[in-house]
């Protein structure tokens, strides 16, 4: 795996062999790191992978990517150098369709998942809208502190806000903006979906459309937490997320 500034991937939990490489796709605003507390929850033979989007952490000097296809271009090219094995992909609102994408890409490419874990995300076909992006710096930050998931510390960090703004708001356009490409076939893999109890951001009655994007099982989980119930227990979350995966749960 390339460690360099560019990277895409942070390797959070190494192993040697993996019987499984669990790859996971931050939020909005997220960060590679969010997931560091997951490497005690795996088990062994398991390695933890996490995406680290451009302009933000140690990528901060980077140009931000403003859309969830190249976003998934770029992933996917990198995993594809990994050495292979077993692969499941789960990610949280944005990284949700970036894990989808992902996803199709390394179908295309003869290496497909084991199995997608999506969370906090409308289905492909109703996403993409929204104009949150639009909107000034004061509105933006206000918008998204106020889904939860933020260090109070850090949403009145006046200092961090400017640094981190730029690839929020690149973030936000990208999911806000995102179509799915048309004319690909679904997928084959099992597609597992978890929301939090009382997100906005989710129609409870309406993600049974991730349903569509397999031919594979589907199933759905509700967690308490709201939009970052992810937070909420992670070892629970990874252990009911790894069950799903064929040959592994």
């Amino acid at each position: 795996m390339r460690t360099g500034q560019r990277s895409w991937l942070r390797r959070l939990r190494p192993v040697v062999r993996p019987a499984l490489r669990l790859v996971c796709f931050p939020h909005s605003g997220g960060v590679a790191g969010g997931f560091h507390d997951w490497g005690t929850a795996v088990p062994s033979g398991v390695e933890l992978v996490a995406v680290q989007y451009p302009a933000r952490a140690d990528r901060l000097g980077e140009a931000p990517v403003d859309a969830v296809t190249e976003m998934a271009d770029r992933v996917a090219a990198e995993l594809l150098r990994l050495d292979p094995a077993p692969t499941a992909l789960f990610g949280h609102s944005l990284g949700a369709l970036v894990a989808y994408e992902t996803a199709l890409l390394l179908r295309d490419a003869g290496a497909p998942a084991r199995h997608l874990a999506v969370s906090g995300s409308p289905p492909p076909a109703e996403a993409g809208r929204g104009t949150t992006h639009l909107a000034d710096d004061e509105e933006l930050w206000t918008a998204v502190c106020a889904l939860g998931g933020t260090d109070p510390d850090v949403a009145a960090n006046t200092d961090l806000r400017a640094l981190v703004l730029p690839g929020l708001r690149a973030d936000v356009r990208a999911s806000e903006r995102y179509r799915p490409r048309l004319g690909r076939p679904p997928l084959a893999c099992p597609v597992r979906c978890y929301h939090g109890t009382g997100d906005p951001l989710v129609d409870p009655g309406r993600l049974s459309g991730w349903a569509t994007v397999t031919t594979g099982s589907f199933s759905l989980r509700e967690r308490p937490g709201a939009h970052f119930h992810v937070l909420v227990d992670p070892p629970a979350l990874v252990a009911d997320l790894l069950t799903a995966v064929p040959g592994h749960g």
